[in-house]
């Protein structure tokens, strides 16, 4: 009797532990959902801030060179004004004295008419000379004249000048803040997305889902375009660095995490520093990709490539063509970094190489 009623608990109890698995699996499955829309929300801000910071950056830095070209400008403004006043005033001075001598001149002309004991030849000298005199003064009020137009031409430009450069103060000062704002706003992002992959599966499944959104970009890029240029072949071992003072943080198949190792290569750097690049090529793609933040790819030819990762802004856009040295982006933090830094790949066909053994020693 005991036996036949074993089976029926034993089967009741097996089937609420599987109900019981599934309705775990299937809440880990919706949390697991949850939190990867979290985290897909969170990388969409972080790369909304970042274009913001970019272009904030980019506008900053334009004014800057705007408003030193102005202060240049103003500085040369005045100098000009400053002469032509001293010239305006010599000429002034000439003018007055050719003013009295033709006045002297002119009387004692008209009383050698007057008197008849004087001689012709004095009297026709003086006319002669009262004519200079007045040909004389006839040029200096021109030039006074010309002087004068020209000190009302550089007031103009003067005043011109300076509103500009105080509208652009106050837009310089705008940008500034707009900047400080968006800089605060990724702050907090990306210690939110920190939060979200803080174990060691979360961080290297980001890690290995933004290598295959590289792999995708780099497709799509050599899909899209024909570089028909020598490759950078020849150049093993000599092209320059895409930095200043490099400083290695992290050096190429070093570990990352868990087995993924790192496919460049990544410099300090400071903000704003020029990011220059290795050699002529194609611009195949200039955007912001997740992990790796404001991106430039460029095409070489050949199927070789030269990537360019956590930007702050970039100089150049897809389509462009850049000749070895050129400025095509400037450093940054972007891409979630915690630092300003660089990151630099070299590919062949598609196949990350070591960044060192091409760079010169």
């Amino acid at each position: 009797m005991c036996l036949t009623f074993s089976f029926p608990l034993t089967s009741h109890a097996n089937d609420a532990e599987l109900k019981g698995m599934k309705q775990e699996i299937s809440r880990q499955n919706s949390l697991l959902s949850k939190q990867k829309k979290e985290l897909s929300s969170l990388q969409t801000s972080l790369k909304k801030h970042e274009l913001s910071i970019a272009n904030a950056s980019q506008k900053t830095r334009n004014a800057e060179r705007e408003l030193n070209s102005l202060k240049v400008s103003i500085a040369g403004l005045k100098q000009q004004q400053s002469e032509l006043t001293q010239q305006q005033v010599g000429q002034i001075e000439i003018l007055k004295d050719l003013l009295v001598n033709y006045y002297l001149t002119s009387r004692n002309n008209q009383l050698s008419n007057v008197l008849s004991g004087d001689d012709v030849n004095k009297i026709d000298r003086m006319t002669q000379y009262a004519q200079r005199l007045s040909e004389a003064r006839v040029g200096a009020i021109s030039q006074l004249e010309f002087t004068t137009m020209q000190l009302k031409e550089k007031e103009a430009s003067l005043l011109e000048q300076q509103q500009r450069q105080s509208d652009l103060l106050a837009q310089y000062t705008k940008e500034k803040q707009t900047l400080q704002t968006s800089q605060n706003k990724r702050k907090k992002t990306v210690s939110s997305i920190k939060n979200r992959i803080s174990s060691e599966s979360g961080y290297l499944n980001e890690l290995q889902q933004n290598e295959k959104r590289l792999k995708v970009a780099i497709a799509k890029a050599k899909a899209k375009n024909n570089v028909p240029m020598d490759g950078i072949a020849r150049q093993k071992g000599r092209l320059p660095w895409p930095i200043d003072n490099p400083k290695t943080l992290h050096s190429f198949g070093t570990k990352q995490t868990g087995q993924l190792t790192w496919k460049g290569m990544v410099f300090a750097s400071q903000y704003g520093a020029p990011v220059k690049a290795v050699d002529s090529g194609k611009v195949v793609f200039a955007d912001w990709l997740r992990g790796y933040g404001l991106m430039i790819l460029i095409d070489h030819g050949k199927g070789d490539m030269t990537l360019y990762g956590y930007n702050q802004s970039l100089m150049k856009k897809e389509g462009d063509k850049v000749r070895a040295g050129e400025t095509i982006a400037v450093v940054g933090d972007s891409g979630g970094q915690d630092r300003p830094s660089l990151y630099f790949e070299i590919r062949r066909n598609s196949k990350a190489q070591n960044p060192r053994s091409w760079l010169k020693r």
